[in-house]
Parts: structure tokens; C-alpha cells; sequence
């Protein structure tokens, strides 16, 4: 009977023990690695040369490369936003890059994929540039992450010259604060120059690795915002010098083993198949920034616009044994369908708050070969509707915009001009003319009225500043005291 008795009890652990792992592996790891200005042609699986990325290859040859992602806006803090929330930025009240001193962030009521991920029992964790407020309540740690450690805002928005020597009080950049390094909500250290700029990606590399290692047997969301490629550049002494284009593409290829490590620790304690990595950038190249900047892969203009070298972005995502190895997806998708795609996929729940974005788990895993979106609209400024894309055509409605393109880019770290320049109504196919430069407006009048016909949509719903349309469902931001 004691045999008898161990024995079932040694069954039953087995079945506790098997159930336990199968429900693990019901609810997928979720990893986002969120580059920062990098360009659609930044990594050789969108076109660049000169700069090795067997990293980005590999990631690319294990899973699926997006041809039409784009950002919901071409700045940072509205991007993010998008990304994490699933909602056009200025659903939320957001807009521009924050300012240390900014009296807006994203609001409290707001819920995330990192909160909608820890109801269902998931780690979290978040490393690297946040940049949706810089001061409690408005931290990470308030946003359904676990932990944080990483800085606040961009690294630019500190008193340091392009030069890399500290700047006086006479001007605006040398009345910035010193760049706060912060772990939870505490400032654990500084960064005041440009080696210390240098550590920034090895030092989240390190972190996101051990965050993994620590949460293996759990089910974890990690997301890594690395703070480069966005200027000043600054590579680590093991990477300076590596590459053939200088300090731009040290930095590159500091990414890129930067995402070989997660892959090995994924590798190493066998997650690989069930974790979704997914690797995108917040928005295109600031271009003006010439050898400092990258590639738009020739899409029109870059950061700071309208245009798709401001909004087309490259996004890899992995998950193998689910999402096709080497497959190439050209359907239309925005940075604010990564969360109502996550929720399905690890049957978690969607926000109480109304979203934009939609579920591409299914295209994703191939059981359709259309994603679900159709739509896009490209605000930017606080509230500006500035162009609508429906399929292929891009309609473009008259506005002021930000021009690289007339203007002698910068070198050596230094910004060349990037003035402002009136834009015309226009029409274009993106299947025929990717980089916009061929009204066809005249050809296909049913087309603009169709489009016009979205925007009017969009007008109601979220506004238009650009023809004095307040919007009935945009929500306000989080007021920082």
C-alpha cells in the first residue's frame, strides 16, 4: 500500500508539474525592444550597407519583417505613447517631445500593455528611455511595471554642447537639468558627458538579460527602449571604431549585439519558442543630423513630419514555431496595434478605455493573409490632421511642415537647418510612388473623396486643429504639479 501510495503521489506531482508548464506556456513572453530614431534603412534587412547586423538578419530570418509599419507619430513621447497604450497620441492629449519641465504626461487613467499583462500575472519590467513624464506620479512603476531603471527623457535634453562639454546657463539646452539615471523612482546616478552616454545601451543590455534570467520560470513582458540611434551618438570601447561609417554605425552594430544577447539568453534557457520578441524604433531619422542620422531607405523626409520617412519604421517580430520563419508582410499596420495584438495572443484583456488599434494576431500567426487595418491617420503639431492613407493611397492635406531635403544636413554630431516649408494638397499611390512625390490628385477624383471622407471620421472623433475641429473622444493628459 506505501508503494502503491508514492506512486500516485509521484504520478500526481508529474501532472501538477506538467499542467503547471502548460499553462506557462498558454501565456507567451513578451519582449519589445524600442529603438530610438532609427530609419527604416538602418539594419540590412531593410537595405542598409556598410554596417554588419547578423543579429537584425537573424531575427528577421526567424521571423516576420513588416514593410508598412508605421509609428502613430514621428516624435518620441506621442510614439510611445501610442505603442504602450494603443490609442492615437492625441486621443490622449499628448503631443511633442517632453520636456524635462513639461507640465503634461500620459495620464494616470490610462492603461498599458504592461498593466493589462501584470492583471494576468505577468513580470514586468521596463529599461531604458521612457519619456511619458519625468517625475512621480508619472513614472514606469505607476504604468503596471514591475521595476524601472533607465532615464526619463531623451538624452539630448541635458547641458551638454554638441561638443560633448557642458554648456552655460545663456542658452536654452544649458538651463537643462543634469541627465538623472532612475531605478524605481529614485536617481541613482548621472550622465554627463559622452562616455557615460557611451554605457547606456551595454547597461540595459546587462539589466535585460538578467531580468530574463531572474523571470524564466514565470511568464515576463520586458520592455527595453534603447536611447540610441537619437543623437549624441556615443558607442562603448568595445564598439568604437568597428564599423566603416564611423560613430553612427558603432552605434548600429552596438545594437545589434545588443539584440544577439537577448536572443542567446532566450536560447540559453530554452524561451525561444515561447517568447514574441519584437524589434521596432520610435520613428525615422533626424536627418538633418546628416552622418550623426540615419536612413529613411528613401521614403520622403524623416523625424518630425508627415511624410513616411517620418512614420514608416522597421518592426521584426519572432516568435518561432507560430509566426513563420523569413515570412514578409507588406499590409498597412501602426505601432498602436502591438497591444490589441499582444492581448489576444496571451489571451489577456483589452483597456476599458476606447483604443485605436487593432488585433493582427492572425496575420501574424497565418491563419489570414489580410491584416484588419485599412486606415491611417498621420497627425502631428498638437492636433493636426495632416494626411490620411486608406490601402496604398496617401492623401495629403495642406500644412506647414518641417524640410530636410532643401537644406545641406550637418556633420560631425553638429545639425544642419531644417526649416519649416508650406505643403500642397496632393494625392499619392505608395504602390507606385513610395516616395511621394508624384501628385496624382487629378486622375483619381473618386479616390480624394473617399479619403476626404475618412478624414471628416476622424475630424468628429479625435479633431483637426487645421480646420478648427475640436473632436468629441479625445481624453486629457496627466497634469504634473
Amino acid at each position: 500500500m506505501r508503494k502503491t501510495s508514492l506512486s500516485l503521489l509521484f504520478l500526481l506531482g508529474i501532472s501538477l508539474n506538467t499542467d503547471a508548464q502548460q499553462k506557462k506556456n498558454e501565456r507567451p513572453n513578451v519582449i519589445i525592444i524600442n529603438m530610438d530614431d532609427m530609419g527604416y534603412g538602418d539594419t540590412e534587412p531593410y537595405g542598409m550597407t556598410g554596417i554588419p547586423t547578423p543579429n537584425f538578419n537573424r531575427a528577421a530570418t526567424e521571423g516576420m519583417r513588416l514593410t508598412h509599419f508605421n509609428t502613430a507619430q514621428a516624435v518620441c513621447s506621442p510614439s510611445r505613447a501610442a505603442l504602450l497604450t494603443g490609442c492615437y497620441p492625441n486621443r490622449l492629449s499628448l503631443a511633442h517631445a517632453l520636456s524635462p519641465e513639461a507640465k503634461t504626461a500620459l495620464s494616470n487613467s490610462e492603461e498599458t500593455i504592461a498593466s493589462l499583462l501584470k492583471k494576468e500575472g505577468y513580470k514586468t519590467a521596463m529599461l531604458g528611455k521612457w519619456h511619458l513624464g519625468s517625475k512621480a506620479p508619472f513614472l514606469p512603476t505607476y504604468f503596471g511595471f514591475d521595476s524601472f531603471y533607465g532615464i526619463p527623457y531623451s538624452h539630448d535634453m541635458w547641458p551638454v554642447g554638441y561638443d560633448g562639454k557642458p554648456l552655460d546657463s545663456s542658452t536654452y539646452r544649458g538651463r537643462y537639468p543634469r541627465l538623472p539615471i532612475i531605478s524605481g523612482e529614485k536617481v541613482v546616478a548621472y550622465n554627463d558627458n559622452l562616455e557615460d552616454q557611451g554605457k547606456l545601451t551595454g547597461t540595459f543590455t546587462k539589466k535585460a538579460v538578467e531580468f530574463i534570467t531572474d523571470h524564466q520560470q514565470e511568464p515576463f513582458f520586458l520592455y527595453l527602449a534603447q536611447p540610441m540611434p537619437h543623437v549624441p551618438l556615443a558607442a562603448s570601447k568595445a564598439f568604437k571604431g568597428k564599423s566603416e561609417l564611423g560613430v553612427f554605425g558603432d552605434v548600429i552594430m552596438e545594437l545589434d549585439w545588443s539584440v544577439g544577447e537577448i536572443m542567446k539568453t532566450l536560447d540559453r534557457y530554452k524561451l525561444s519558442e515561447n517568447t514574441i520578441l519584437i524589434i521596432t524604433s520610435d520613428n525615422g531619422p533626424w536627418l538633418n543630423f546628416g552622418d550623426h542620422a540615419g536612413s529613411t531607405g528613401g521614403f520622403r523626409e524623416g523625424k518630425g513630419t508627415a511624410w513616411d520617412g517620418g512614420t514608416r519604421v522597421p518592426c521584426l517580430i519572432r516568435w518561432p514555431g507560430k509566426i513563420a520563419a523569413g515570412s514578409v508582410n507588406s499590409q498597412l499596420m501602426v505601432n498602436t496595434d502591438l497591444l490589441p495584438t499582444i492581448v489576444a495572443l496571451t489571451k489577456a484583456k483589452l483597456p476599458v478605455h476606447k483604443i485605436d488599434g487593432m488585433d493582427f494576431s492572425a496575420l501574424l500567426t497565418g491563419k489570414t493573409a489580410k491584416g484588419p487595418r485599412e486606415v491611417f491617420y498621420y497627425y502631428y503639431d498638437v492636433n493636426n490632421l495632416k494626411a490620411v492613407r486608406y490601402k496604398n493611397w496617401k492623401l495629403v492635406f495642406p500644412h506647414s511642415s518641417r524640410a530636410y531635403s532643401g537644406s545641406l544636413p550637418g556633420k560631425g554630431g553638429y545639425p544642419g537647418p531644417a526649416p519649416d516649408v508650406k505643403v500642397k494638397k496632393a494625392l499619392y499611390n505608395l504602390s507606385h510612388d513610395p516616395g511621394e512625390q508624384y501628385d496624382v490628385q487629378e486622375n483619381y477624383p473618386e479616390i480624394v473623396k473617399q479619403i476626404e471622407g475618412f478624414a471628416e471620421e476622424a475630424r468628429a472623433d479625435l479633431g483637426d486643429d487645421l480646420t478648427n475641429r475640436k473632436g468629441a473622444n479625445r481624453r486629457p493628459a496627466g497634469k504634473v504639479n
